[in-house]
């Protein structure tokens, strides 16, 4: 073919553009060689998110506070209800009468040593009457007019350091700063184990005027039900969960204000270090005084009715196996962040969910919706539904995924039992990453932990996926888009934060949609669940699972036991067991490929694949000990679960953690650690087991 004059150019012109696109088109699947969402499901799933919808359910969940317990509370149950119903999908609520903590009256006021008297302001500047004051929940009701004393995190560390310097905190009010891994009541019955007489609490780094509110209870769950029993206020099992001291948070501001007019001895070195550069704190004194604090706080406990609410979306194939996706709603104010992102993201998916049952589908397995109540005065809705719902859910449960806060900021934070890591990771390859144009989620998050993807495991009890896990044995996510906000607990968690700081476009609400509802696709559609137990035995293998110093975590535990009793306690029975573990995993696995090959729909093979899903969901439950943790029997999860000794940074095997922590305080606890040695071992043995389908 020949070409002439204009036609000749503009042909060339053509083939140069059609050269460029297609240049452009190979190197955008070079970067980009992510497999596309493997069903029209899924594919329409991810198609029909929709930002402006995300955003009008978080402004109306966020108009008015609602604190759990109360009738603002109640209309936010009555929203998330009636948004299911509207969609068409079942909805139904679960009420339960629990035990909540309000404040009655709280004041604090510092008489200075030049005779000047300051009142502190309790609440945020210009909140609204119907924001509730900061408190802690459950805090006794309690007076205190005494010198100041800085106590830092008010850590086991901190006391030492303070006794070494001298300092004699017992009946002073004192000042602590929250961190250091210790909860609200681990630090307020610290205080009160040494004599403080009340404590206040601040938090660095957020909003100076913004004071984070917070429960001080112990555990999970109703403090008048304990695994279900029910309890008299009186008794000594609900006594011990609150301190034995009162305590309120305070304001970062007010706390400067406080320690920079101590004296007395200097904040130790490392105290001075933590606060930063350019920090006038490094400075300080530590006290007692001469500051005194005229501390009073009035609250009132009183029983309230909580609502869950579920939508349930019934499967088609396998009705009876149940794939869960929760977040709580309740918030301490208007709770744009924490919890209602995550309330409006949940919301979004049964929007898309409804617009897929229009299309004709209906998943293979029973979705359920779940959003709770009660979260913040101690996960008590879930703990409540789980314990009320335990064996069904033993039985029936494929997989819980929360997600409390969605939206903090940028970034992508997971934390999963292993055997979900994989699926996770298919998951984000298939999202578009929020923040931006020309990459996926997976992209970004592991460019961001340096070439891998940091997946973290779930040791902690801080939401409502620890009844799940710790409690019932169900495989768990839990996520997060940013680590944490200046606005947490505070009356500054407003719908205007999220629109100017946290997601002014809303891109991250439904990028953590698109993730969240694309794995119950998968967990509620895939044929054989897409389990991978063989990332389970590597992680067991490298517990040997974390890595610190260069040293297997297992060989952590040797060295930390040869230290305190030679060579005469061996984990060997635990490194016989993973090993039992690792072939079973891989022989499972071998398993799941033969019959995913296997297309043929006869009996046989439909029950051969149900048998092999069961073993695959029930695995986990194996690693539970019906005597749960020493000294905690509720938490039954002998691989992950919260060390008692929260000094300590092991985050797996916590009761032989707990036990050689012990060890170091009263010899004589051989014996102690060898029975929790065996206990782990023949955990990770019923794993095996049930991965095989046997009995041990």
């Amino acid at each position: 073919m020949v070409f002439s004059g204009k036609n000749q150019t503009h042909t060339l012109l053509f083939f140069l553009t059609l050269s460029l696109l297609t240049l452009y088109a190979l190197h955008h699947r070079h970067r980009h060689p992510f497999p596309s969402p493997s069903s029209p499901a899924a594919t329409l799933f991810l198609s029909s998110g929709s930002n402006s919808t995300v955003a009008a359910y978080l402004r109306q969940l966020t108009l008015r506070p609602h604190l759990a317990g109360t009738p603002l509370s109640l209309s936010t149950a009555l929203y998330v209800l009636n948004q299911f119903r509207s969609l068409g999908l079942p909805a139904h609520t679960a009420n339960f009468s629990a035990l909540l903590s309000y404040p009655s009256h709280s004041s604090l006021s510092a008489h200075f040593s030049n005779g000047s008297i300051f009142n502190f302001a309790i609440s945020e500047p210009s909140a609204p009457n119907d924001v509730v004051p900061p408190y802690h929940a459950y805090s006794p009701s309690g007076s205190a007019h005494a010198p100041a004393v800085f106590l830092n995190c008010g850590s086991e560390r901190d006391y030492l350091a303070l006794a070494a310097s001298g300092v004699d905190v017992r009946g002073c009010v004192g000042l602590l700063r929250r961190g250091c891994g210790l909860s609200r009541h681990e630090a307020a019955a610290n205080a009160a184990a040494r004599g403080v007489a009340a404590v206040l609490m601040y938090t660095e780094g957020g909003f100076k005027e913004g004071v984070e509110r917070g429960t001080v209870m112990e555990g999970l769950g109703d403090p008048l039900r304990a695994g279900g029993e029910r309890l008299e206020e009186g008794d000594p099992r609900v006594v011990r969960r609150f301190p034995g001291i009162p305590s309120m948070p305070l304001s970062e501001a007010a706390a400067e204000r406080i320690l920079g007019s101590l004296e007395g001895a200097r904040m130790p070195l490392e105290w001075r270090e933590s606060f930063g550069t350019g920090n006038s704190t490094r400075f300080w004194g530590v006290g007692p005084g001469p500051t005194m604090l005229n501390f009073t706080y009035q609250g009132k406990q009183k029983m309230e009715t909580i609502h869950n609410v579920f939508a349930v979306i019934k499967g088609s194939e396998e009705a009876d196996r149940y794939v869960l996706l929760g977040n709580h709603r309740d918030a301490w104010t208007y709770g744009a962040v924490d919890p209602n992102s995550g309330t409006a993201a949940l919301l979004d998916i049964a929007r898309r969910l409804s617009l897929l049952m229009r299309s004709g589908w209906r998943p293979r397995r029973t979705i359920i919706l779940c959003s709770w109540d009660a979260e913040e005065f101690g996960m008590i809705g879930s703990t409540e539904w789980v314990e009320q719902n335990l064996l069904n859910l033993g039985s029936k449960a494929v997989a819980y995924f929360n997600v409390d806060c969605a939206v903090q900021g940028p970034g992508l934070f997971v934390s999963a039992t292993p055997q979900l890591d994989d699926l996770f990771v298919e998951v984000t390859k298939q999202v578009k990453d929020p923040d931006s144009d020309n990459e996926y989620v997976y992209e970004r998050w592991v460019a961001a932990n340096r070439g891998v993807n940091q997946i973290q495991r779930l040791s902690r009890v801080d939401s409502d996926f620890a009844s799940f896990l710790q409690h019932a044995g169900v495989a768990s996510i839990d996520l997060y888009f940013g680590i944490d906000f200046p606005a947490y607990h505070t009356a500054f968690d407003s719908y205007d934060w999220m629109m100017n700081f946290g997601d002014p476009l809303f891109h991250r609400h439904v990028a953590v949609a698109g993730i969240w509802g694309l794995v119950a696709l998968r967990l509620a559609d895939d044929p054989i669940l897409p389990f991978n137990y063989i990332s389970y035995a590597t992680e067991l293998q490298d517990f040997r699972l974390w890595r610190f110093a260069n040293l297997t975590a297992l060989q952590k535990y040797k060295n930390a036991l040869s230290t305190l009793l030679g060579e005469s306690i061996s984990l060997d029975p635990i490194t016989a067991a993973i090993q039992e573990f690792t072939t079973a995993a891989y022989g499972t696995d071998e398993e799941i490929k033969k019959l995913r090959v296997d297309g043929s729909k006869d009996v046989s093979t439909l029950l051969r694949r149900r048998a092999l899903n069961d073993r695959l969901m029930l695995a986990e439950r194996g690693f539970l000990d019906p005597e749960g943790l020493p000294g905690r029997q509720w938490l039954k999860h002998l691989i992950y679960g919260p060390c008692g000794d929260t000094e300590s940074k092991i985050e797996f095997f916590p009761g032989i953690a707990d036990c050689i922590s012990e060890y170091r305080e009263r010899r004589g606890e051989e014996a102690r650690i060898r029975h929790e040695i065996w206990r782990v071992s023949r955990a990770i043995q019923r794993a095996a087991s049930a991965l095989r389908g046997e009995l041990t």
